[in-house]
């Protein structure tokens, strides 16, 4: 580990995935909430549009996919808002009019396809600090966000009609939690790659949600896990010389699997105490 911390790039990296890993679940635990957990793909192949515009025009690619990113997390809510469509169609509307323009714009660019290889599966090792520092302010603007307006959200989550005649703005709320999603698209994009950015917003709140009951226990351990997975795969990259996007994926996953594992065990072991305990009681 501390060899590890000699290098700056494997120090830029971990400072990247720190801030990645507190805000993909900060945001996440409210697209799981709303059930819109595959929202996160969605605008990541829209943000892989906006990676290929920066390719083309010169520009960073970070800023240019978190400007089309956000566009279209917008796209998302009016059309949901203002049209028939539902949330679920216009995602796949999106999804694969992304994946059409990355590769379409990447062309115009004089570049093959596979130069958008490292914003799909991530390159975190690559980073350098102005990018670092974008995703650091990415990062704390979601999480103060999400931490702030967290009973407004939720309430939006939870029940919109009820939430309407509580008086919380339904569709300005909505409109930001979009924005903030694709903001976490933006932040992790150079983590975990645009293909599995998903699975940091989602997957660790699923584990949060085997070991806790009220909501906001599951938001802070959320962020909890998505930290330590982020910053594990990012080490277990290094030391088993694999790529940092896929091992940070499956070291979640393998939280979810034991917290999972570990609450049906526990589960078991508390009722079978409570059935020997109940026998012991004299009937008389």
């Amino acid at each position: 580990m501390i060899g590890l911390l000699d290098y700056e790039f494997m120090r830029l990296a971990l400072v990247a995935a720190l801030f990645t890993g507190v805000a993909a679940p900060a945001i996440g635990i409210f697209l799981v909430q709303r059930r819109l957990a595959l929202l996160g793909d969605g605008l990541g192949h829209v943000a892989l549009t906006g990676v290929a515009l920066g390719i083309l025009t010169g520009t960073t690619p970070v800023l240019t996919a978190l400007v089309i990113a956000a566009l279209g997390a917008t796209l998302i809510e009016v059309l949901r808002i203002y049209t028939r469509t539902s949330a679920d169609l216009a995602l796949a509307m999106l999804f694969y009019g992304g994946i059409a323009g990355g590769v379409f714009l990447i062309n115009l660019a004089g570049e093959s396809p596979a130069a958008l290889n490292q914003f799909l599966f991530g390159a975190i090792t690559t980073v350098d600090r102005f990018e670092v520092g974008i995703v650091a302010v990415l990062g704390v603007v979601v999480v103060t966000t999400s931490l702030l307006l967290g009973p407004q959200l939720f309430a939006l989550c939870q029940d919109e009609e009820h939430a309407r005649v509580s008086g919380v703005p339904v569709r300005l709320y909505g409109l930001l939690l979009a924005v903030m999603a694709a903001l976490t698209i933006t932040v992790a994009m150079r983590t975990v790659g645009l293909l599995l950015v998903s699975a940091l917003m989602v997957v660790p709140v699923a584990a949060a949600q085997q070991l806790t009951r009220s909501f906001r226990g599951t938001h802070l351990l959320a962020m909890v896990v998505g930290v330590a997975s982020a910053l594990g795969g990012v080490v277990l990259s290094y030391e088993a010389n694999v790529q940092p996007g896929p091992a940070i994926v499956l070291l979640t996953l393998a939280v979810f699997a034991v917290a999972a594992v570990g609450r049906v065990v526990v589960g078991r072991a508390v009722k079978g105490w409570g059935v020997r305990e109940t026998r012991r009681v004299p009937s008389g």
